[in-house]
Order: structure tokens, then C-alpha cells, then sequence
């Protein structure tokens, strides 16, 4: 196969040198066009299927779907013989898929199944804009093409393949601007108008780039000849092409997975791991990368290592953990695309090669977001490809020695040391006493450390560095899989885990609900306890004091409704008399709360039926009759993440006129990462409705999940409805910010973000 780096490039004439700015600038703006339509799509369709984090791995797949049909196309457009054929076909597909613009979420399907949310939504995005993302997508290797055929025969010569490398860095630049200045400061509405003046200026640059095809074809008097086609890629070089395309693709989704789901679904976080994929590419396709390969290499396997050590493990300090996870994918993408862009074939064969780099990254991105959930139930398919992915690292044909056995057995010996050491330590209390469990998983962890030692020694040898960066993974997982969890099941909304844990204070066992990293609900078994609301919901937190306000003012009953149902907790609190409504998203919650060998709270502990409503609660709640609740309870989580659609102006109004003249809302606005209590109150504000502010810390001599520290944010439908809580000290108004209000066309997590880390260094 010929490697078209080893083919000597001339310095360019100017109208050469003209000619490659066209086609750059031609080529970076349909790469920003194509790369800032990603997350503006994907969130004009998250409200509708509840935030989940799952939602830009599902949209992916449609975006690598569709940006291999462009590839496809763009190879069979190779097939016409006369460049002037193949400008004119492109330039009228551009126009054709005009017609689907601005860009907007199309409405012909209804409302999502949330029993099966994904083909829902890959056939909305293919209504929506399928057809103008897959005409745009299929630009960089066609102008590439066009490019290398054009420029053939004249005094210069430039490698068509550095033309890859701009598409990738405006595809990067669009994603770093998307986030940091596109998404606070211009509304969704704007952006999408933005868009469609982009496009129109982009379908000017062809016309421009036809015009010298037909400009050749005057002053050379003949049209630019095909390339040849170079030697065939043979099946075994095409198979693994797409496996070193997969792999990346497979691990930026398992990344971001990793992201948002203890932090937000939003823009910000989908786009780092992305515009860091792209970036790979850049690099790897530079004529002289700034990293070579070797570096690359060295790099990758300490990093790789590194991660595994950590992969398994949460911990506060995310910031730290996610910058080791992002580090060890950004060498090893860009390990994969350096060993691709050594194989890219002769630029006759250049179509073809992008078409197997594109199925490569749809295939990863089908297994993350279609086979995996579908398979596994719990999130295995990043720690799994982030084993398999050193099997792609060179294999190394020398003679094994003998210290490389040596490392590889005592590699796996160290990383299976830590369980072993935890099982070992179970049987003996004396030492479970002295040594705190934290500490224990904090020597197991180092001994991981260790073992990412011998792993690195065995970078040169793909299969023994595999097998030890394996043992590692697995022994993580096994250290930090906390609870021995009696019940795993998972959904397109997350991943639910049901465990039993003894609780001294609390008589015995205590079931626990977990939804991906977080505690949703826990429910005492010993009698006495059973029925008795716990963590957020306890009486003492502002949910619970809400709930028993409300109660007490209407003691012939009362209209409760909560948005969340996680265990169903807040369904202790109803009595005979009240009427008490969940809005769950997963129908995955609702079967687990309801079912008696996990959770008693509805089908036990509530006092008369208790009604779940299924779909995305803005859709659900809008069909409920105006005025007809006395509380409202917003507690909808993914995870640590909130719904942003939940928050917003136009959410709240929502509740607000869902509520009887004295009713109130409560926001649940608990969040490790995020400051997401002022854009609520300035939303409160910005519809002049009153509220309050509570933070209720956990007392200390409260028994282990008995409450929890909880913020929250009343909002009333009058002065009079809020009347009863002022009295209580702990609630408090809030002293207004400059923080902008959400709205259904505007929502700044960065923002979010950046506050809740300053309140952290404080």
C-alpha cells in the first residue's frame, strides 16, 4: 500500500496556493457548520426525553450515522468521471436539503415512548436534519478529493490529506466556542438562525470552488483526470482500519457518559471529550505531527494505566479523576489515529478510506448507545474497551524474554492482591476495627498503583500489557463496588441498583436505591422504622416541612404532586384523605418502588392508592387540569444531574399554574457540582412570584440515612401561600444576583459551573 507521506511534496505556485485557501476555508466552515449543529441539536431535544446523559450518546450514533451516509455518498459521487458533474449534483443536494431549514426538532412522531425512547429519537433527528448534516458531513473528503485533482499537474503539489487536518480543527474550534461563548451568549432561536445564514454562506463557497473547476477547465482545456487508484486495501488492512476508528469512537461516549452523569447533561461536558477526539486527528494528520508516534506511544500506556487504576473509583475530587480519564483517552485516540493515518492509502483510494474510518465510529458508537445497554447491566462497555484498546498498540516481534513473563505475573498477582487483601480483612474484625473501610480502598487503590507500574514496563508487548491493565480494571471495580448490591437493572435512563445494608440506628436492614452514582431513596425493614421517610424526604429536611405544612393546613385532604419517584419516599406522607401523584420519566423506577421486595413506601406505607404518571413531566404536566395541586414537589434527577428544562422560566410557570391560589412549589436544588439555585430564583423572580430559601444540614447524631442535608427553593403561587413558612426561621429570601434566569432558550451550566467551584475555593 503506498503511504501518501512518503510521496515528496513541491512548494506551491500562487494560484496554487489560491486554490488550497479556497478549498481550506471551503473545508474548515462546513467542519464548523457540521461539528456546532451537534450539541445545538441535541439539546433542543433533551427536554423531551428528560435530560437523561443518554441522550447525547443516542445522538451520536444518529450523527455518525449520518455522517457515514455522507462519506458513502461522497465515494459514490467519485464514480462520475467530470468534476463539473460531481459540483453540480453536490451544489443541488445542498440546495434540496436547504428546504429542511432553520433547523427545528420536528413533531410528526408525537411524543416518546419512555418505555423505548432511542428509535424515537433517531428518527425524529433523521426528520429533524438528517438531510442537511449528511450532505454537509460528506464535504471534507469530497473537497479533498476534488482538491487533489485540481491541483494535480500544476507547478506544486499538497498532500489532500492535510485538508483533513483543517476540517478538524474548525470541527474543534466550533465545539471549544460552542460551550464557552455561543451557548451563554446567544438563545437557542438565534442559533439556529445563525446557523442557516452559515449554511447559505457555505453554499456560496461551493459555487465559488465550481467555478474554478470550470475556470480549469477554460485555461487548461481539459477537465482534471481521476486519480488513480492506487493498490487495493485488503480486507484484513480494512478490518483493522475500523477497529482503530471504533475504539476512540467507543471511548469518547464512554467518557462522556462518565461526565454527565455526575455533573450535568449539557453542551459544555458533551463537547470536551469530543473536541478532544477531533484534536487527535488534527495531530495525526499533520504532515509532520507535533507528537510523534513513539511519544505517543510511551505516553498512552502510562496514562492508559493510570486510568485503570482509577476507573472504578468516585471520588470528590472529580475534577481530578475526570482530567486522568480524559488525559488516558486523548493519547490513546490519538494513538489509534496515528496508526491510522500511517495506513491512509494513496489519495485515489482517498473515499474510501474515510468511509471505513466513518463505520468504525458509527460501529463504536452503536455498541456505547444501542448494544451495550441492551447487553450489559450495569455501564461495562467503557471499562471493557479500555482494556481491549491495548490490543491495538504494536505487538512487538522480537523473542520474549524472560522478565517480560516475570512482570506480566507479578502485574496480575499485585492487581488481584486488593480484593483478596478486602475478602481477607472481612474475616477478621480486630482489623476492620483499626482501619477505617475508606482507608482500606485507599490501599487497595495504591497497590493498583503498583501494578500500573509493571504495566507500563510491558508497553512494548500489546497482549501481556492487556492482560495486566485487565486484572487492574477488574479488581477496581470489585474494591469500589461499595454495597454487595442484590438487584441491577438499567434502562435508557440510567443504570438502578438495589442493595441491603445493616443500619444500627435504624434496627437492621435498610434497602438502598441507587441511580448511576447517587442514593434515591433508602427504606428501613425493622418495623418500626419502615414506613418512616428517609434522607431527603425525612420530616426534618425542607421537603419533609413542606409536605407537613401543607398537611396540616388542609385537614381534609390535600393534592400532592412530585415530580421523581425514586423509592417512592414522599408517598409515606399521604394520608386517606390526600390524592398524591408521582411524575417518573423511567418506567424502570416506577416497577422497582412499587415492588414489595425492594421498597413497601407506595404499596405499604401510603394510606390509599398513590398514582404514577410515565413520560417526561413538562409534557406530562401540562395536560393536568390548571389549579388543582396544593404542593408540588420538583426532585427529578439523573443521577447528580438536574434536568435543566425543569428550572426554567416557562417550567416554573408551569408549576405555578398547576397550583391553587395558596399553593406552593419546592425545588429540590441539592447538587455536588453545579450553583443551580440562583438561575432558579431569578426565575421565580423574573414571573414576580415569592420565594424562599432553606439549606438543612444532616445532624450528626441522626442514625446513617436516616436525613440528609438538602437545599431547596419554595416558590409560592401568592405572598399568602409562602405566609406560613416565613414564620419559619429557616427559611429565608434570598438577596438578589446578576445571575440570568433560564429560560426554554437560554441555559448556561458553564456558568453553573464556574460558580459552584468558586464557592468551593472560598
Amino acid at each position: 500500500m503506498t503511504n501518501v507521506a512518503e510521496a515528496p511534496v513541491l512548494p506551491l505556485d500562487r494560484p496554487a496556493r489560491a486554490t488550497a485557501i479556497l478549498f481550506a476555508v471551503a473545508v474548515f466552515t462546513s467542519a464548523c457548520l457540521v461539528f456546532v449543529v451537534q450539541p445545538m441539536a441535541t439539546k433542543l431535544i433533551l427536554p423531551t426525553l428528560g435530560g437523561s446523559p443518554s441522550v447525547w450518546n443516542a445522538a451520536m450514533v444518529f450523527f455518525q450515522t449520518a455522517l457515514l451516509a455522507g462519506y458513502g455518498y461522497a465515494h459514490l459521487l467519485q464514480r462520475i468521471g467530470s468534476m463539473r458533474r460531481q459540483v453540480a449534483v453536490h451544489l443541488g443536494l445542498l440546495l434540496i436539503a436547504a428546504l429542511f431549514l432553520p433547523l427545528r426538532i420536528s413533531g410528526l412522531l408525537g411524543d416518546p415512548d419512555p418505555s423505548a425512547p432511542t428509535l424515537w429519537m433517531l428518527a425524529t433527528l433523521t426528520l429533524s436534519l438528517g438531510a442537511p448534516f449528511a450532505v454537509l458531513s460528506a464535504t471534507a473528503p469530497l473537497l479533498q478529493a476534488w482538491y487533489a485533482r485540481a491541483s494535480a499537474g500544476r507547478a506544486g503539489r499538497s498532500d489532500p490529506y492535510v485538508l483533513y487536518a483543517a476540517s478538524n480543527l474548525g470541527s474543534f474550534l466550533a465545539l471549544l466556542a460552542y460551550p464557552v461563548l455561543i451557548e451563554p451568549l446567544v438563545s437557542l432561536s438565534s442559533q439556529r438562525w445563525g446557523w442557516t445564514l452559515g449554511y447559505g454562506l457555505f453554499v456560496l463557497m461551493v459555487v465559488g470552488l465550481g467555478l474554478v473547476v470550470w475556470r480549469r477547465r477554460e485555461t487548461v482545456a481539459a477537465e482534471p483526470a481521476p486519480l488513480a487508484a492506487g493498490p487495493r486495501i485488503v480486507w484484513r488492512e480494512k478490518g483493522l482500519l475500523i477497529l482503530l476508528a471504533a475504539a476512540p469512537s467507543s471511548l469518547m461516549l464512554g467518557v462522556t457518559a462518565h461526565l454527565s452523569t455526575d455533573v450535568a447533561s449539557a453542551p459544555f461536558l458533551w463537547v470536551i471529550p469530543l473536541a478532544l477526539y477531533l484534536l487527535t486527528f488534527v495531530i495525526a494528520f499533520q504532515a509532520r505531527p507535533i507528537i510523534p508516534l513513539h511519544l505517543t506511544l510511551a505516553i498512552q500506556a502510562g496514562t492508559l494505566a493510570a486510568c485503570a487504576a482509577l476507573a472504578a473509583f468516585r471520588t470528590t475530587e472529580w475534577l481530578f479523576v475526570f482530567g486522568v480519564n480524559l488525559t488516558a483517552f486523548f493519547f490513546t485516540a490519538l494513538m489509534c489515529h496515528q496508526r491510522m493515518a500511517e495506513r491512509r492509502p494513496a489519495p485515489g483510494r482517498l473515499t474510501e478510506f474515510y468511509l471505513l474510518l466513518s463505520l468504525g465510529g458509527v460501529l463504536g458508537g452503536v455498541f456505547n448507545a444501542l448494544i451495550a445497554p441492551v447487553v450489559f447491566d450495569m455501564v461495562w462497555e467503557y471499562p471493557l474497551v479500555l482494556v481491549a484498546v491495548g490490543l491495538l498498540r504494536p505487538w512487538g516481534r522480537r523473542e520474549m524474554r524472560s522478565w517480560e513473563i516475570i512482570c506480566c505475573v507479578v502485574g496480575v498477582l499485585i492487581a488481584v492482591a486488593g480484593p483478596l487483601g478486602l475478602a481477607l480483612v472481612r474475616y477478621a474484625p480486630d482489623i476492620r476495627a483499626v482501619v477505617p473501610d475508606h482507608e482500606l480502598v485507599r490501599i487497595a487503590q495504591a497497590v493498583l498503583g503498583v501494578a500500573a507500574l509493571f504495566a507500563f514496563l510491558l508497553r512494548d508487548r500489546a497482549m501481556m500489557f492487556t492482560v495486566v491493565i485487565g486484572a487492574m480494571v477488574w479488581s477496581g471495580y470489585h474494591v469500589a463496588r461499595g454495597y454487595d448490591w442484590v438487584l441491577t437493572e438499567r434502562s435508557f435512563f440510567g443504570v438502578m441498583r438495589v442493595a441491603s445494608t445493616p443500619i444500627e440506628g435504624l434496627d437492621g436492614p435498610v434497602h438502598v436505591l441507587m441511580h448511576g452514582t447517587t442514593l434515591h431513596g433508602a427504606q428501613a425493614q425493622a418495623a418500626r422504622y419502615r414506613c418512616m421517610p428517609t434522607l431527603y424526604y425525612a420530616t426534618s429536611t425542607p421537603l419533609g416541612q413542606a409536605a407537613l405544612m401543607t398537611q396540616a393546613g388542609r385537614p381534609d385532604g390535600a393534592v400532592i404532586g412530585v415530580v421523581g419517584q425514586g423509592s417512592g419516599a414522599m408517598a409515606a406522607y399521604k394520608r386517606v384523605q390526600d390524592r398524591m401523584s408521582f411524575f417518573e420519566i423511567d418506567p424502570m423506577v416506577d416497577r422497582l418502588s412499587r415492588d414489595p421486595r425492594w421498597f413497601s413506601f407506595i404499596n405499604g406505607c401510603a394510606q390509599g392508592p398513590v398514582r404514577t404518571v410515565l413520560g417526561d413531566a413538562r409534557l406530562t404536566m401540562g395536560r393536568e387540569a390548571p389549579a388543582s395541586y396544593d404542593l408540588l414537589i420538583i426532585d427529578a434527577f439523573s443521577s447528580d444531574a438536574v434536568p435543566t428544562h425543569l428550572l426554567t422560566v416557562e417550567a416554573i410557570a408551569g408549576y405555578l399554574r398547576l397550583l391553587k391560589p395558596e399553593g406552593v412549589v419546592v425545588l429540590h436544588l441539592s447538587n455536588r457540582n453545579l450553583e443551580i439555585t440562583l438561575p432558579a430564583e431569578a426565575a421565580a423572580a423574573a414571573l414576580e412570584a415569592p420565594a424562599l430559601h432553606q439549606i438543612y444540614i444532616e445532624r450528626r447524631d441522626a442514625a446513617s440515612m436516616s436525613e440528609s442535608s438538602t437545599e431547596a427553593l419554595i416558590v409560592g403561587k401568592s405572598e399568602a401561600a409562602l405566609a406560613p413558612y416565613r414564620q419559619n426561621p429557616r427559611w429565608r429570601t434570598l438577596e438578589a444576583t446578576g445571575v440570568r434566569p433560564w429560560t426554554d432558550d437560554y441555559v448556561n451550566l458553564f456558568g453553573a459551573l464556574v460558580r459552584q467551584m468558586q464557592y468551593a475555593v472560598r
